[in-house]
This record gives C-alpha cells, sequence and structure tokens, in this order.
C-alpha cells in the first residue's frame, strides 16, 4: 500500500511537476489514510489490507472518522480531493478495479475571501525596515517591496537566484507552481531596493562563490519560508498590525489594490501567474465588496 502512494508521489514530482511543498502535502493526506485503511483491516484479523479492499463504504468510514476526530470541512476536502487523485491513478494504473471514491462528492466549502491590508498598512509594512540601519534591514526591505510589487509566492520568492532578477530593465523572473516561468515587472523603488540589497548586502552575507540563491540568510545560505514569516511577522508587530499576517498577504494586498486601480482581469491574472482566471476571480469579490461599502457610505438613501 505504501509503495502505492511512493509510485503516485513520484507521478507528482516527476510527471506532473508539482513543488516538494505540495507533494508533501499529498503524502501527509494519503499516508493517514493508509494508515485508516490498516487499522480497520487489521482490527478484522486481515493482515494483508490493499487498496483494492478498500471500497465506497470503507471511503464513506474514513470521511465520518475525520469529521469525528474534529477536522475542519476544508480541510476533510483537502483530504478526500487528495484520495480521489490517488485513487484515479491507481484505476488507471490497473492497481485497483473500482474507485472507491466514485460518486463521493467532497464537502462544500465556501470560498472564504482572503485577508488584505490597506494601501496605508501595506505602505507601513514595507517602510518599517528603512527605520532600521541594518545589513538584514536592507535585505528585509528588498524582500518585503518585491512581494508587495509583483505579488509572487513565498515559494516563489525564496526560490529566486541571482541571474532571475534585472533591477535594471525592471524584471524579475519567478518559477511558479509545476516550474511554470514567467517575467513579472518591478516598479522603480522595488528595483533600487533590490539594487541596493545586491550590491551591499549579499556580498557580505554570502561565503560561497557558487551560491546561486539571491535571498540569503546571515550564514549565507537560501532563505527560508519560514524565515521570511518570521521576519514578517516582526514588523507587523512593530506597527501595532493586530490581524494575522502572512507572507501571502501581501500577495492578495497586490491583486486586490492592482484591480482597485484599475487593472483587469487577465493582466492579475498573469501576473500572478494564475492558469486559471477562475482563481484570480476571487479578488473581483473584494473589489465588489470596497464599492459596496463606498456606496453604503455615500448614498443618502443607503444608511
Amino acid at each position: 500500500m505504501r509503495q502505492d502512494i511512493d509510485n503516485f508521489l513520484n507521478h507528482l514530482r516527476v510527471e506532473k511537476g508539482f513543488s516538494s511543498n505540495t507533494t508533501a502535502a499529498y503524502a501527509n493526506d494519503l499516508n493517514q489514510l493508509a494508515t485508516f485503511v490498516e487499522d480497520v483491516t487489521f482490527g478484522r484479523g486481515d493482515k494483508n489490507s490493499s487498496w483494492n479492499s478498500f471500497d465506497h463504504n470503507a471511503m464513506l468510514g474514513y470521511m465520518l472518522n475525520l469529521k469525528e476526530r474534529g477536522y475542519v470541512v476544508t480541510t476533510v476536502a483537502r483530504k478526500v480531493a487528495a484520495a480521489k487523485s490517488f485513487f484515479a491513478f491507481l484505476l488507471a494504473d490497473g492497481r485497483i478495479k473500482t474507485d472507491p471514491t466514485e460518486n463521493i462528492s467532497s464537502p462544500k466549502v465556501g470560498k472564504e475571501l482572503p485577508e488584505t491590508l490597506t494601501v496605508s498598512q501595506a505602505r507601513s509594512l514595507i517602510e518599517q525596515p528603512a527605520k532600521i540601519n541594518s545589513p538584514e534591514a536592507k535585505r528585509d526591505k528588498a524582500m518585503l517591496e518585491l512581494l508587495y510589487a509583483t505579488g509572487m509566492r513565498v515559494s516563489e520568492l525564496v526560490g529566486l537566484n541571482v541571474d532571475d532578477i534585472d533591477t535594471k530593465n525592471g524584471f524579475v523572473r519567478p518559477f511558479g507552481k509545476g516550474k511554470k516561468e514567467r517575467l513579472v515587472p518591478v516598479y522603480p523603488q522595488s528595483a533600487q531596493s533590490l539594487d541596493v540589497y545586491a550590491k551591499e548586502v549579499r556580498p557580505k552575507f554570502v561565503r560561497s562563490v557558487t551560491e546561486k540563491a539571491f535571498f540569503v540568510n546571515q550564514r549565507g545560505e537560501r532563505l527560508t519560508r519560514q524565515g521570511l514569516w518570521q521576519i514578517m511577522k516582526g514588523y507587523a508587530k512593530k506597527i501595532g498590525l493586530e490581524k494575522k499576517v502572512t507572507p501571502h498577504i501581501l500577495r492578495h494586498s497586490f491583486a486586490t489594490h492592482m484591480l482597485n486601480g484599475g487593472a483587469d482581469l487577465r493582466s492579475v491574472q498573469e501576473l500572478l501567474g494564475h492558469a486559471n482566471i477562475a482563481t484570480t476571480q476571487i479578488y473581483t469579490h473584494l473589489t465588489t465588496e470596497h464599492v459596496r461599502q463606498a456606496y453604503n457610505k455615500a448614498h443618502p438613501r443607503a444608511r
């Protein structure tokens, strides 16, 4: 059973080009499913559990088990989606005869609007490092400015290499999901912050001439997602931001502020690296709500 999971994960990595983080999430969900199957079959005295013994009713039992253990609906939906993909793979590969998830719908998940910052809050967060005169602060300024300038994912930012930055022409080259490459423009202030970091700070941190990572920590190694998150939380605390601030909040803010500023949906989709425009459309709900609030506040008959 576990070997089938390993084969599926390898399929995601090699053939689908999924990121290590996405693959790890699948591994966690499917290994949990395998443990459930083993516990159920072992309880019946069957030591030779296989995916062929896992049927439609067993899948329903697994979903019920998740709910009884207190998993929220979004998590249950994700685990069911992982199971559906896995069993579709096994069926296509001839490893199982029937798909136990057939005719099983994932739990309905309401679309939760992403948290965003106001323009003022985004500006305050980005400018906070400039108040600290240190090499680390110059690096942090460049990172925060770049996140807000491009709306790139955190994994894309920490994955940037030196050759992916063009401060002269004002472009960066992130690699998105499935290692898809795109060129994203950056505004002059961001390009300047990147240039300062590249010339004044990075050479002090890097200890090996073979290091390709653009953003590095004090040990000269590629900065991690967790490291960036901790940096952001520190600056958010300094400016008194009470809402939960994650690196992704600047991506959401970028998209929302671009649409509020008049950018068309297709352009924002391309900048964000969304494969499907439906993914980008969630931000139109935020801008629509912005218009609704302005209307309710200004119209004499709306109060």
